[in-house]
């Protein structure tokens, strides 16, 4: 179980600060947090993701958030776009992205 991140947030629930290292499972709940924000099969533009990201984080993080979303396999992308990487998009079952 993750721990809670709420000494991280504001009072609207926006993130405003990343946890340090040593405090890593409010790194992790964070994380899962914002992957659960991204629907699964879906690919996601730059845009879309710095969207999302900016209307549940400060946009200081942006950056440091997107790099721990995808160092941290949380989210996988490539010339398409970001996806969610445990619903990898494969084959003939690739979703399209939604303009």
């Amino acid at each position: 179980m993750f721990k809670s991140f709420d000494g991280f947030t504001d009072d609207y629930g926006r993130i405003t600060a990343w946890p340090s290292d040593k405090r890593t499972q409010h790194q992790m709940a964070i994380l899962d947090h914002l992957t659960g924000l991204f629907e699964s099969g879906r690919i996601y533009s730059s845009e879309e993701v710095s969207t999302m990201l900016r209307d549940h984080a400060d946009e200081s993080l942006e950056a440091t958030l997107l790099t721990e979303l995808t160092e941290g396999d949380y989210l996988t992308s490539d010339e398409r776009g970001y996806w969610r990487a445990d619903s990898r998009p494969t084959g003939a079952n690739t979703p399209t992205r939604e303009d």
